[in-house]
């Protein structure tokens, strides 16, 4: 295949792991992440790219910050919105409801190592280093 091509929403939603990597092309990646109730993708910053994320389930608390320590700005969002993030931004969503939070994200250039599997944060951290 040229390309790649699936119904974006029905993988997400059915996604079980905290990261799977679907597609990875040279300049942009398509991951898919589910995030369990009271949890987070954790506080980063990606200073080399820019990230879209859209929300397909759930209702997430987005953080926004300039530097690694401070939180500036929050935003309640739920199924159907989406964001970018500029390279350099400082992000978390947060899983603030009841049920899982599904989600996918294109980086744009690629962030993580084609076919990456992580069925946990913990694997995730783990895998980089945290």
């Amino acid at each position: 295949m040229l390309g790649w091509v699936d119904d974006v929403t029905k993988i997400t939603l059915a996604n079980r792991n905290f990261r799977t990597v679907v597609s990875t092309t040279q300049h942009t990646q398509l991951t898919l992440m589910s995030l369990n109730p009271g949890e987070d993708i954790g506080w980063e910053s990606h200073p080399h790219l820019d990230q879209f994320l859209r929300l397909e389930q759930g209702k997430a608390r987005l953080e926004f910050g300039r530097t690694k320590g401070k939180v500036e700005e929050t935003h309640q969002v739920e199924d159907d919105w989406a964001f970018i993030v500029p390279a350099g931004v400082w992000h978390n969503v947060v899983n603030v409801g009841t049920d899982a939070v599904k989600l996918y994200s294109l980086y744009s250039p690629p962030q993580h190592p084609a076919g990456t599997v992580h069925a946990t944060r913990a694997d995730a951290d783990a895998a980089e280093g945290h």
